[in-house]
């Protein structure tokens, strides 16, 4: 997931090529242009599009954002998506709101030309990676992007993170006389058929971030996830592994009392559980800190590019990053914000506890991560 990047003086020069090449190809039948005739499709920023104002404007003539695979209680997303039909009066549609990134990648390749096809993407880093390298992605900088860290960003602005958090722990404190905050933790005989995953790591980014963290917890490496696999094929033999997916009716009805999850939806579980009598804590393991983030990108070909673009801009907009964090997702931008005195501090103070900065897996290494698991993890886990 790691990229590294130019100066920004480097990145503004390769926008300026990116917008030539784009400036050359057909836009999309129905693209958008401000009120001194830019194009949105071939903005590389607000400003091409006459600022913020006028990209407003066109996008509020296109009308619509079409969008797949947002879930409302995904990230605070149900929140953010009223915030922008309120503030702009662009109405978003989203397809398939439980779909995952491929969903996403195979809808914009299989759906070029047409309306339907999605004007925006909310992305795992080694998918937006791979939409990149085809060229499925538009370039472009939202206001606040010279301020994502360097790591979080494309070089070229096809992309950026948007919002992430760490594997973590949540537990039902109910049932659990103690619960967990460490790996090592987990294989303790008194959790014998509690922990679970969400799904299979060959399939769900979280399971899959569970198996890394479980590597680096035990002598592995982002080069080496065989001590994570290790670690749960353990922990399967011991009986504490449990391999009915971890989801808040499992945890609701004491099926998945400690559940490996991202830690933005383990918090968020918290909230929803409290008036149903439940007391669901949260912790980030000790001994294996692993954090990842989703991305933010728009489709090369977007229907309706102003109001993708406009997305975008509120997205990593103060009031958008807020929202994540209302939501307990780690902003891209909080860092930046905490020093511009616009950081909800109410919102991070509830925020699990962690210490340290996060390091993130190349994509080589995440690729090599996820081949590995697909060849080896049903043999050492499921059977």
């Amino acid at each position: 997931m790691t990229v590294f990047l130019p100066r920004t003086a480097v990145l503004t020069g390769v926008l300026a090529v990116a917008a030539l090449t784009l400036s050359a190809c057909d836009a999309a039948p129905d693209a958008s242009s401000g009120p001194d005739g830019k194009s949105a499709a071939t903005a590389t920023t607000a400003e091409d599009a006459g600022g913020i104002g006028a990209l407003a404007k066109a996008a509020k003539k296109e009308g619509t954002l079409h969008a797949m695979a947002l879930p409302r209680d995904w990230a605070n997303y149900g929140a953010l998506i009223d915030g922008f039909q309120k503030k702009y009066g662009i109405k978003i549609e989203v397809e398939n709101p439980n779909g995952a990134s491929q969903d996403e990648i195979n809808a914009v390749t299989s759906r070029k030309g047409q309306d339907r096809a999605p004007d925006v993407l909310d992305l795992g880093s080694s998918f937006v990676q791979s939409a990149a390298q085809k060229g499925l992605l538009a370039p472009y900088m939202v206001t606040g992007f010279a301020h994502i860290p360097d790591v979080q960003r494309d070089s070229i602005a096809r992309w950026a993170n948007d919002y992430g958090g760490y594997i973590s722990f949540g537990c039902d404190a109910r049932r659990v006389q103690t619960c967990p905050t460490s790996f090592k933790d987990l294989l303790k005989p008194q959790y014998r058929g509690m922990v679970a995953l969400n799904g299979s790591p060959t399939k769900s980014g979280s399971a899959f971030g569970a198996v890394y963290a479980a590597a680096l917890a035990n002598g592995g490496s982002f080069d080496d996830i065989q001590p994570g696999i290790d670690f749960f094929a353990k922990l399967k033999k011991s009986g504490n592994y449990t391999r009915v997916p971890s989801t808040p009716a499992s945890i609701a009805k004491g099926r998945t009392p400690i559940s490996i999850d991202w830690d933005y939806l383990n918090a968020g579980y918290t909230d929803e559980f409290k008036s149903k009598g439940l007391d669901w804590t949260v912790a980030v393991p000790s001994d294996g800190k692993f954090s990842q983030y989703y991305s933010q990108a728009i489709n090369m070909d977007a229907p309706h590019p102003a109001a993708a673009r406009l997305w975008l801009e509120y997205l990593y907009s103060a009031e958008g990053q807020n929202l994540r964090l209302k939501g307990y997702a780690r902003p891209a931008l909080m860092s930046a914000m905490k020093k511009a005195g616009t950081l909800d501090k109410a919102a991070a103070a509830r925020l699990p506890k962690v210490s340290g900065t996060p390091s993130f897996p190349t994509e080589s290494q995440q690729n090599s991560a996820k081949s590995f698991i697909a060849q080896n993890w049903s043999d050492a886990v499921s059977r």
